[in-house]
C-alpha cells in the first residue's frame, strides 16, 4: 500500500465500510488519556507541572494512575483549559452528574 493515497483507497469503500471508519474514527478521536490528551493540548510534563504547582514527576505518577479522586483529574483538565463533566451513560439517555461540579474548587 506504500505511495497510495488514503482518500483514493476510501473511495474504494463501500458507503457502509466508509461510514464505520468514520464511525472508529471519531471514537478513537474522542478517548484519551491523560497523558495523550497532554500531548495533544501540546504541552510537557514539565509545563503541565508548572501550572498544577507540582513536579514533573507527580505530573508522570499521576498520568500512570488507573484509580485518581475526581478533584485531581479536574485540576488536571482545568490546567489544560479544559472543562471536566461527569455523564453517566444508559441505554436510553446519559445524565450529567452535577454533585461534582464544584468539588475540589476553593470556596469563596
Amino acid at each position: 500500500m506504500a505511495g497510495k493515497k488514503f482518500s483514493a483507497l476510501r473511495e474504494k469503500m463501500s458507503p457502509e465500510a466508509q461510514a464505520r471508519g468514520q464511525e472508529k474514527f471519531e471514537q478513537l478521536r474522542s478517548e484519551m488519556d491523560l497523558a495523550e490528551l497532554r500531548r495533544a493540548r501540546l504541552l510537557s510534563q514539565e509545563s503541565l507541572a508548572q501550572l498544577l504547582q507540582v513536579s514533573q514527576g507527580s505530573v508522570a505518577k499521576m498520568e500512570k494512575r488507573t484509580d485518581m479522586y475526581i478533584s485531581t483529574v479536574r485540576r488536571f483538565i482545568e490546567a489544560m483549559g479544559g472543562e471536566l463533566i461527569v455523564t453517566a451513560r444508559f441505554p436510553d439517555h446519559a445524565i450529567h452528574i452535577t454533585q461534582f461540579a464544584d468539588m475540589g474548587k476553593p470556596k469563596d
